[in-house]
């Protein structure tokens, strides 16, 4: 397994939040964090949590804000593990004639939407000084610049629509909070139940474990001057 950075670039004894904390790569996030020693307090959010976080009930975001408000300690990451590509009545879109409007609905109800109540109601937490991350997990699928096959035209929207959202957030939470860092990444293609099923023969696969570890390293290593970027699990930056 790939080596957990140490984290130092973070101040010590901040909050870490895990957004989607029960899927298979917000499991891997918690775990990684809890095993470090920088950070006094993981706390994992998810539709099973309390509060709850649950898209689907766009208030909790706020619930699960002001939870996090009456912990006391300075928020220092928040990482969106959140994500929805495919269920037992849609799959990603082959062509044109494919588009439903109730899965587009859905597909921007949980990527986009749902990330923007998390930047509008947990960015405001992060601190005024020292470094701070909000990193929400986009995908490659996203980029127009890279888009080289069509297809997937729900997802591939919503996830190009959340790499706008961070463009913004990030604009506006610089003016105030000068050496906070908000991104989206690429995690790659992860053996869970939302990518795996469409990882193709000769493509990299990672565990859970793998992907949390490589993207929490770029975490590390991002400065200010990353802020507003989409950044592969590699640290390699993605074009728009």
């Amino acid at each position: 397994m790939t080596t957990l950075p140490d984290f130092e670039s973070f101040p010590e004894n901040g909050l870490a939040i895990v957004c989607g904390a029960t899927g298979g790569t917000g499991q891997a996030f918690v775990k990684h964090l809890q095993v470090g020693s920088r950070f006094a307090e993981v706390i994992a959010l998810s539709r099973s949590s309390s509060p709850a976080l649950d898209f689907d009930r766009p208030e909790s975001v706020a619930e699960c804000a002001d939870f996090i408000k009456t912990l006391g300690g300075e928020v220092r990451l928040i990482i969106d593990a959140t994500g929805y590509l495919h269920d037992e009545t849609f799959q990603p879109e082959k062509s044109l004639r494919h588009i439903d409007p109730d899965y587009m609905a859905k597909q921007f109800q949980i990527n986009t939407i749902g990330p923007a109540l998390l930047m509008k109601h947990f960015c405001p937490l992060l601190p005024r000084s020292g470094k701070s991350v909000f990193a929400t997990l986009s995908a490659k699928v996203g980029s127009i610049g890279d888009n080289r096959m069509g297809g997937w035209y729900g997802y591939r929207a919503a996830k190009a629509a959340l790499n706008q959202l961070v463009k913004c957030s990030a604009i506006e939470i610089g003016r105030n909070k000068r050496e906070a860092v908000c991104v989206a990444l690429h995690p790659g293609t992860v053996d869970t139940g939302l990518s795996g099923p469409f990882a193709k023969s000769g493509l990299r696969v990672q565990s859970p474990l793998e992907a949390t570890a490589n993207m929490l390293g770029v975490l590390d290593q991002l400065t200010t001057e990353s802020s507003g970027g989409f950044f592969a699990y590699d640290g390699e930056a993605l074009p728009w």
